[in-house]
């Protein structure tokens, strides 16, 4: 997930550098800061999300605000409306997410609550606008939070030693964790998320595993990623 985000924000950045060059050296002029430039951040990331592998529901709810937002600025939609629109919009997509999840969703939710208590709890990490980077080599690992705000938190668990279920919660807002984890454990993951999510997409549970991570995520506008 969060290799191709950087593919694409890296492309977008060396075409603006380009473009930056050619209107130094006066061999073209291109405007790049238009009415509504700003967003295309909304717009781009959501977009990316919707084949990515995260919350496609969440990224759809906001590739569509990003569109009537981007319109408001052309003066195509007045702003009023689009807010009229967009505000009970989220709402409603939270309610109705929240409603599948309580009747026809996943119950690892239900089940993280159960091994997290009475478990030995692990190490919190934070990371706010940095970066923090864990490792468990040959260490036990009973579950941990962590929490990533407009940073990364990246932490290695292949050569960690479960001697039991766990629980990681996690939490990005505006930012990433990477989380890699060996191939004899299963992963479970729990997310509530808005414009972001979790992709395990890599990790490939196996019947014969006997022990499972449980992975409990909030994210907005982030998302964490099992490897």
């Amino acid at each position: 997930m969060r290799r191709t985000n950087n593919i694409i924000w890296g492309i977008l950045l060396i075409a603006v550098s380009m473009v930056l060059l050619l209107n130094a050296f006066e061999i073209a002029s291109i405007h790049l800061f238009f009415n509504g430039w700003w967003t295309l951040f909304i717009i781009i990331p959501c977009f990316v999300g919707l084949f990515n592998g995260t919350d496609r529901g969440s990224n759809l709810i906001g590739l569509v605000i990003g569109i009537l937002l981007f319109l408001g600025c052309r003066d195509i939609f007045s702003f009023d409306i689009i807010w009229k629109i967009a505000f009970p919009a989220i709402i409603a997509f939270m309610g109705f997410k929240m409603l599948y999840k309580g009747t026809l969703g996943r119950r690892n939710g239900e089940l993280i609550p159960v091994y997290a208590n009475g478990k030995a709890h692990g190490k919190s990490t934070f990371a706010a606008f940095s970066g923090q980077t864990l490792s468990y080599d040959e260490e036990v690992f009973h579950g941990a939070d962590f929490t990533a705000i407009f940073g990364e938190v990246k932490c290695d668990l292949r050569n960690a030693i479960f001697e039991d279920d766990v629980v990681i919660n996690t939490c990005s807002l505006f930012g990433g964790i990477d989380i890699w984890v060996p191939d004899d454990v299963n992963v479970k993951v729990d997310s509530n998320s808005i414009f972001g999510g979790v992709d395990a997409k890599r990790h490939e549970n196996r019947y014969e595993n006997t022990r499972t991570i449980y992975i409990n995520s909030t994210c907005m506008f982030g998302g964490v990623d099992i490897k």
